[in-house]
């Protein structure tokens, strides 16, 4: 992944401030909010509420390779068993395991 995909992407991130339109408004100008998502969300409303959500192509499948599939223990090689048992999380992470704690 290049560094100008990475700045890309944290840019895309940074400003996902939603816009919010209702339906009506939404239908009546949709390429003005096509365009303004190419950029950040726009939140479509019915009778107040969210109800959809576009989003450009691109932040689309940003978030489709986000996806993950889980898998069983046992559906790991033993390489890939041996590769998780082996793995350490760098220490500039350690203040995330309180986040793992009920």
């Amino acid at each position: 992944m290049s560094i100008l995909r990475i700045t890309r992407e944290f840019n895309i991130m940074r400003n996902l401030d939603a816009v919010t339109v209702s339906a009506a408004e939404f239908h009546r100008n949709m390429g003005k909010y096509q365009d303004i998502a190419l950029t950040r969300p726009v939140a479509i409303t019915k009778n107040g509420r969210e109800r959809t959500v576009l989003l450009s192509a691109e932040e689309y499948s940003r978030l489709k390779r986000r996806d993950r599939r889980v898998l069983e223990a046992g559906e790991l090689s033993a390489q890939q068993r041996d590769a998780v048992r082996a793995a350490r999380v760098p220490p500039e992470f350690a203040a995330l395991d309180s986040e793992l704690q009920d």
